[in-house]
């Protein structure tokens, strides 16, 4: 992560922290087009490391919208995953995805966001991220509530220190 924040600092981003190893990103941007940034911070990669990643690039007010409307009671929600989608997915698409249900485990797709609750945790689920990504003809990246505090929490730090 130290190589990959050093990467995204010599391409011009500023204020570059990750969180874990799972590739949460924090920075601040002078370009205000997501698919500028998702394009520079992809490019970089594959140039450097010599793979393809899936970039997804969400704004500090959007994470915080994420967040903040999610459907469940507070108890659940700390419980819950946020599965952030790199757009909007098409309504017909929604539709046949909202058919599908397992009994203990629930769901609701806003906007850009997948809210999922399984009272047997993520990893016991029989729906996963590649289920959502696949029908629904996005990318796609899961994040539980903990990490989302903390990704809330350095976007702030990021904001105040500019």
């Amino acid at each position: 992560m130290a190589e990959l924040r050093t990467l995204l600092a010599k391409i011009g981003f500023e204020n570059v922290r990750t969180y874990i190893q799972s590739g949460n990103i924090i920075l601040t941007s002078q370009d205000d087009n997501h698919l500028e940034v998702v394009s520079k911070i992809k490019h970089a990669i594959h140039q450097h490391f010599g793979f393809e990643v899936s970039v997804i690039a969400k704004t500090r007010d959007e994470l915080l919208r994420i967040f903040e409307a999610c459907p469940f009671s507070e108890v659940q929600k700390k419980a819950s995953y946020f599965i952030i989608l790199d757009k909007i997915p098409d309504g017909d698409r929604v539709e046949e995805v909202i058919q599908r249900s397992y009994d203990n485990e629930m769901f609701q797709i806003i906007n850009d966001a997948v809210y999922f609750y399984s009272e047997a945790g993520y990893g016991k689920s029989k729906f996963n991220m590649n289920l959502f990504e696949k029908k629904l003809q996005v990318n796609a990246t899961t994040r539980n509530y903990n990490t989302m505090v903390k990704l809330l929490a350095m976007s702030d730090e990021n904001n105040k220190d500019q």
